[in-house]
């Protein structure tokens, strides 16, 4: 892997994306954007997870953080890590999910073909890590983050985006998840 996907400065902020494996829709149910918001949660009051900007669209999750403890590379490990098991328990268990088969066997699939994964395979393997290394890059990055569902078509303010810090920015509202404006 190239130096240019691994976190570098370890108390620095970082803008990473994530994807679920074939970028299967998952979150289309708020049970799923739930359990996001709650590890997130978790992590920011229990492990030292320090949050600028988030967005969860259906099948990725943007995030701008930083690691208080020096570990952003041991965070988002963990936090991907507990989230792919949650989730899938999740899945599993939903009597309502109706492509509950489907996404099942399209994590197993996806976990066969990975010599790292036991069973199944939530989340892609690759966050490509973007240090925030200056004012200019956090607004680009959470410009991006916070326009990704009026540029999908989704709402056409940013603001009506119910898992996005563009609430937290634009209303104060912090309902969902607060983070670290300040």
């Amino acid at each position: 892997m190239s130096e240019k996907y691994k976190f570098g400065e370890k108390s620095g902020a970082y803008f990473i994306s994530f994807a679920t494996v074939n970028w299967i829709d998952v979150f289309t149910r708020d049970v799923y954007f739930s359990a996001i918001t709650e590890s997130l949660d978790f992590c920011r009051k229990n492990k030292g997870m320090e949050i600028y900007g988030y967005f969860i669209m259906h099948s990725h999750v943007h995030l701008i953080f930083r690691s208080a403890l020096g570990d952003p590379s041991g965070l988002i490990r963990d936090f991907k890590g507990f989230t792919s098991k949650k989730l899938l328990k999740l899945i599993e268990e939903n009597p309502q999910e109706s492509r509950k088969e489907w996404m099942l066997w399209m994590f197993e699939r996806a976990g066969k073909k990975n010599s790292n994964v036991t069973f199944r395979q939530f989340w892609q393997q690759n966050n490509h890590p973007i240090e925030i290394w200056s004012l200019k890059v956090f607004e680009q990055k959470l410009n991006y983050i916070h326009n990704n569902p009026v540029e999908a078509g989704f709402v056409t303010d940013p603001i009506e985006w119910k898992y996005s810090s563009a609430r937290n920015y634009g209303n104060n509202d912090h309902t969902i998840l607060e983070i670290d404006i300040n």
